[in-house]
C-alpha cells in the first residue's frame, strides 16, 4: 500500500511506499526513539499527545514534523485537525468522539484522514464518510489503552472483507503476532510498545521482514 493509493479520488501529496505499512505511534516524549525508528526504516509516524494541552501538542508536533521531514516520512496527528494543518502534517487520525470527518475534511482538504473503528458498522460508516483509511482494533490485549476492547483476528477479517479502503490493525501487535495480523488481510499495522520494548532496531527489522514475506 502506497500513501498515494489511500484514496484515488483524493491523491495524497506524499510520494512514498508505506514501510508505512507500519505506523509507529508515539507520545513524543522520547525523540531519540522516534529517530531510531526512522533510521531503522519505518516511514510513518503518528503523534498521540494524550493528556497534553493543545499548545504543548502543537509545540511537540512542530518538532516531530521537522524530524519526519528529514526522512521523507508520513506524519499524522491524533485527534486535532487544526494542529495537523498548523504544522503541515500529512493528515489527522480521528477517534469516534473527535471532530466529525466531514468537518475535518473542510479544514484539511486533500490531506489524509484516518478514522479509529471498533466494529464493522463503524468501519463501513467511515468509508462512506470519505475516510482515507481506517484503524481497527484492538486486535489483541494492549497495555497502552486501558479501555480497549479486544476484537480479534476474525473481526479484522470481516472488516477487511467489507470495505475497500485500507485497514490498519492496532492493539497489542508485536514481533510474535504481527504475521498473523497480516495473514488476516490488513493493509498495515499501528504499533507502539511492540516496537519500543527491547531492541528497537531489531524489532523494526523483524516487522519489515514480515512485510517482505507477505508481499511476495
Amino acid at each position: 500500500m502506497a500513501v498515494t493509493d489511500i484514496n484515488p479520488q483524493r491523491p495524497s501529496p506524499i510520494r512514498m511506499n508505506l514501510k508505512d505499512r507500519i505506523c509507529f505511534i508515539t507520545d513524543g516524549s522520547d525523540e531519540e526513539a522516534v529517530l531510531t525508528i526512522l533510521k531503522s526504516g519505518i516511514r510513518w509516524i503518528q503523534y498521540r499527545g494524550k493528556g497534553k494541552t493543545k499548545k504543548e501538542m502543537f509545540n511537540k508536533a512542530s518538532r516531530l514534523r521537522e524530524i519526519t521531514k528529514d526522512f521523507n516520512a508520513c506524519f499524522i496527528i491524533n485527534d486535532y485537525a487544526d494542529i495537523a494543518l498548523a504544522v503541515d502534517a500529512d493528515g489527522v487520525h480521528l477517534g469516534q468522539e473527535d471532530l466529525p470527518l466531514k468537518e475535518a475534511r473542510k479544514i484539511l482538504g486533500n490531506k489524509i484522514i484516518g478514522i479509529s473503528t471498533h466494529n464493522l458498522q463503524e468501519a463501513i460508516d467511515a468509508e462512506k464518510g470519505g475516510a482515507d483509511y481506517i484503524g481497527f482494533g484492538s486486535i489483541f490485549p494492549t497495555t497502552t489503552k486501558d479501555d480497549a476492547v479486544v476484537q480479534g483476528l476474525d473481526a479484522l477479517r470481516k472488516v477487511k472483507g467489507s470495505v475497500n479502503i485500507p485497514v490498519v490493525a492496532i492493539g497489542g501487535i508485536n514481533t510474535d503476532n504481527v504475521r498473523s495480523v497480516f495473514d488476516a488481510g490488513c493493509d498495515g499495522v499501528a504499533v507502539s510498545a511492540g516496537l519500543l520494548r527491547g531492541d528497537m532496531m531489531e524489532n523494526v527489522r523483524k516487522f519489515l521482514c514480515v512485510i517482505e514475506e507477505v508481499g511476495k
